[in-house]
């Protein structure tokens, strides 16, 4: 048998543990997959994962999902997949938390590596 630490995240208190926007946090691993932890607020940028879906929960807030030929509007308790490949970028107009789940090592920018680009994600 693998020896694994096994710990729980309260994943709303993980929260005070991130101190800035933009910053995602890794909360666990699962099967080649990262859930992450991030406080958003403003724009982020436009951007894509070629190959990699995305997925976003609303822990706190809200938040609007811009597509290029749509928005959706997210509220605390919702759900929603990007899929690979499709040019998105979130804009929350106060602070909002979300979870991510995504492929390990997906640069939260996508293809594109900026002043947001985030590498060596800090576990929570």
């Amino acid at each position: 048998m693998k020896n694994t630490r096994i710990h729980k995240l309260n994943i709303p208190s993980a929260f005070d543990r991130i101190p800035e926007t933009w910053s995602p946090h890794i909360a666990g691993r699962v099967n080649g997959q990262e859930v992450r932890l991030a406080k958003i607020e403003g724009p982020f940028e436009w951007h894509d994962h070629e190959g990699v879906d995305e997925a976003f929960f609303v822990v706190k807030g809200r938040f609007t999902m811009r597509f290029r030929d749509h928005d959706v509007a997210m509220n605390k308790g919702d759900f929603l997949v990007v899929p690979a490949g499709v040019e998105h970028m979130p804009v929350a107009d106060a602070e909002c938390w979300i979870m991510m789940i995504e492929n390990s090592g997906t640069l939260n920018t996508g293809d594109k590596v900026t002043d947001k680009t985030k590498t060596d994600l800090p576990v929570l």
